[in-house]
């Protein structure tokens, strides 16, 4: 079997992975979808890169937002590539990043970016508007400093 398999079938296996794992919160799926070897760049720190990384994030924000919804707008794939630009949606119910429950319904877009190889995702680049969550959640931005701001702005 080819390890690249076509780009509908690699875009219908995020499409799944999200619906199945992340809206659904079936945990016991993530060794169903994510390789062995599966590696999350970008986790937040103290996150696993790995599976065990992605249960977390899954769990947190399951219990932060019960009701949680992510819905895939687009999907381009290219190769073993699929990219998806997605909304998030829910009502934060619970504790999240130290953000005590607020009862605000959120939406929250991303740029997903996982590579998939014999029909399971290997490895993941994950860009939320996290910014944008904290606005909606009433969290106050960390104050810039020097020491902090980025150095391109600088």
């Amino acid at each position: 079997m080819n390890p690249i398999m076509n780009t509908d079938q690699n875009k219908a296996t995020y499409r799944s992975f999200i619906q199945i794992v992340f809206t659904e919160g079936r945990l016991d799926a993530v060794e169903e979808y994510l390789s062995p070897k599966y590696v999350l760049h970008d986790a937040r720190p103290g996150t696993s890169p790995g599976r065990d990384g992605v249960k977390e994030i899954v769990s947190a924000f399951r219990s932060a937002f019960p009701d949680l919804n992510i819905s895939i707008e687009i999907q381009v794939a290219e190769q073993d590539m699929v990219c998806s630009l997605t909304t998030m949606r829910g009502t934060h119910k619970e504790n999240l990043f130290g953000i005590a429950a607020t009862g605000r319904t959120v939406t929250v877009t991303g740029l997903k970016m996982v590579r998939i190889l014999g029909g399971r995702i290997v490895e993941s680049w994950v860009k939320n508007d996290e910014t944008g969550l904290m606005k909606q959640l009433g969290a106050k931005p960390a104050e810039t400093t020097e020491e902090n701001e980025p150095v391109l702005m600088r």
